[in-house]
């Protein structure tokens, strides 16, 4: 299913769509069971199996896409954890050795906002830089999970754009050399448009993802050169930290960043920057 999180007559509700970019099933106005966010959903997905089977097999309200407004579809979660450095031909492109191990640095919840929405250039950096990333939501909660596991605690995927200030990321020196302040500004998660579950999305490794500045395609890949995949991803980070319901994983980013292009380039008031991945969806950020 493809799970989405939106605004109606001033209600937040939750619902799925029909198809990509299509009409939306109002579960939230449907069934009272139904909680208004994502997140709450995921966490009693278990007990509220057979409410969606039975409403999806009936007659649901169904309202017209242009009747609501995209929400990020999960907000509030716990955790946005990150995987640097993860595409082959990413690595390639800054004549880096592929990781070992993943390398795993971290957003805040704070930093999300929706798939249709305008983010401020923020005055802490002139060198703001796009990433698309496929985007793993977890769907149960879990520590020192197995590789053979892992798939069980994946309720879906979605989209983000890793929005990166590189001269706080990458000048050497600032900030210690910690990516924090680099990644975690303000508005530097757009996600969305949708949740897509593994059954629906097919193979997630063999999926191509872009990204476009004002119309001009800047990466173009394929996720099947990721270095770790989700179950290596979900077993590494899992040795660390409890992994929890609505948590996102943002897996990496393939070619084509503005700071390596030569000469470098980043995003200025005014752009428009599109991130997509095949089976989900796009993400449009106006910057202001």
């Amino acid at each position: 299913m493809r799970f989405v999180q939106f605004i109606r007559n001033g209600t937040r509700c939750i619902g799925v769509e029909l198809k990509q970019g299509g009409d939306i099933v109002n579960l939230t106005a449907s069934d009272t069971a139904f909680p208004g966010d994502l997140r709450s959903y995921i966490e009693k997905e278990n007990a509220l199996k057979s409410n969606l089977n039975r409403l999806m097999g009936s007659n649901p309200q169904v309202v017209k896409r242009q009747e609501v407004t995209l929400l990020a579809p999960v907000t509030s979660c716990d955790k946005v954890l990150c995987v640097g450095m993860n595409y082959k031909d990413h690595c390639e492109e800054q004549n880096a050795p592929v990781p070992v191990e993943p390398v795993i640095f971290n957003k805040f919840p704070s930093c999300i906002i929706g798939p249709n929405e305008t983010m401020d250039y923020p005055a802490e950096t002139q060198c703001l830089d796009w990433e698309v990333e496929l985007t793993i939501v977890i769907g149960k909660e879990g520590r020192n999970i197995k590789v053979s596991d892992a798939m069980d605690h994946v309720f879906g995927y979605t989209v983000a754009n890793d929005l990166s200030a590189r001269d706080w990321q990458l000048t050497a020196g600032k900030n210690g050399g910690q990516w924090l302040l680099g990644k975690a500004m303000f508005q530097f998660c757009p996600l969305g448009p949708a949740v897509v579950t593994p059954d629906e999305l097919g193979d997630p490794h063999n999926l191509g993802l872009r990204c476009r500045v004002n119309g001009v395609t800047k990466q173009d890949s394929n996720t099947n050169q990721l270095v770790h995949k989700t179950r290596e991803i979900i077993a590494f980070i899992s040795r660390f930290m409890c992994l929890k319901p609505g948590d996102l994983i943002l897996t990496g980013t393939p070619p084509g960043v503005g700071c390596f292009r030569k000469p470098p380039e980043y995003m200025k008031r005014g752009d428009v920057v599109e991130v997509e991945v095949d089976g989900i969806g796009t993400v449009t950020t106006t910057i202001a």
